[in-house]
């Protein structure tokens, strides 16, 4: 994998580099978005019960 990455770099220049940052960076923002998201729905889904808790029953006829 190293050796693979210098020639990259050796080839094409410190492009190659660039755009390998760019895709962790990416990649980090993706991960960054799924936690947010994954923390945002365990919150709703614990407000839902909550609330669900709280709310009158209905009773069977």
């Amino acid at each position: 994998m190293y050796d693979l990455l210098l020639k990259l770099v050796s080839e094409h220049g410190p492009w190659v580099l660039l755009v390998f940052y760019l895709l962790y960076r990416d990649l980090q923002k993706d991960e960054a978005t799924r936690a947010s998201l994954d923390k945002n729905t365990e919150v709703l889904i614990e407000m839902t019960t909550l609330i669900r808790e709280r709310l009158p029953r209905e009773r069977a006829a």
